[in-house]
């Protein structure tokens, strides 16, 4: 957000982020960005609420955050020489009107071949035991990656900005004003 030159504040609220029965990930992230955003929006009555949340999948398998070296790891093993798609979740919603929007927003992220030595040397630096799929790209994990794929880089990080200059201009909010 300081990207847009806008004053924000952020919080954190308590939700089960446990996925549902049958939910893909792509559900699941559109719901959970939409729920925090509510469920702050409860808290900020006249404010334009963002919510966000992101799952990484290796084939089929969503991967979550590590939490632990030995995770990341394996994480970053499993993926050594593949892709990885991300999706995240973006919702704004507007308290005080109570107008809704959300969406998914896929990237892909295509990994180096990695040794065993450059995953551990890699997570010993970075400690990105607190990010989906083990990678921090805004940091040192840019040095694991081959490329990348999609139409908002900020996605990586959790926030895709060009959608939310989107939305944002939907509620008659214009960053540039």
């Amino acid at each position: 957000m300081d990207r847009l030159m806008v004053p924000f504040l952020t919080s954190n609220p308590a939700i089960d982020e446990t996925p549902l029965a049958g939910e893909s990930p792509f559900e699941l992230v559109e719901r959970l960005a939409l729920e925090k955003a509510m469920a702050v929006a409860a808290e900020y009555p006249d404010a334009l609420v963002i919510g966000s949340d992101q799952v990484a999948m290796h084939g089929q398998n969503i991967v979550g955050k590590p939490g632990t070296h030995e995770n990341a790891v394996a994480q970053l093993r499993q993926a050594s020489g593949k892709s990885v798609k991300l999706f995240t979740g973006l919702a704004l919603v507007n308290a005080r009107t109570g107008s809704t929007q959300s969406l998914v927003e896929p990237f892909t992220v295509h990994f180096r071949e990695l040794s065993t030595q450059q995953i551990e040397n890699y997570l010993r630096k970075e400690q990105p035991y607190n990010c989906a799929g083990s990678v921090k790209s805004e940091g040192l994990g840019v040095a694991v990656i081959k490329k990348f794929e999609g139409d908002d880089p900020a996605s990586l990080i959790g926030l895709p900005l060009i959608r939310l200059i989107s939305l944002l201009e939907n509620e008659r909010f214009d960053v540039l004003a």
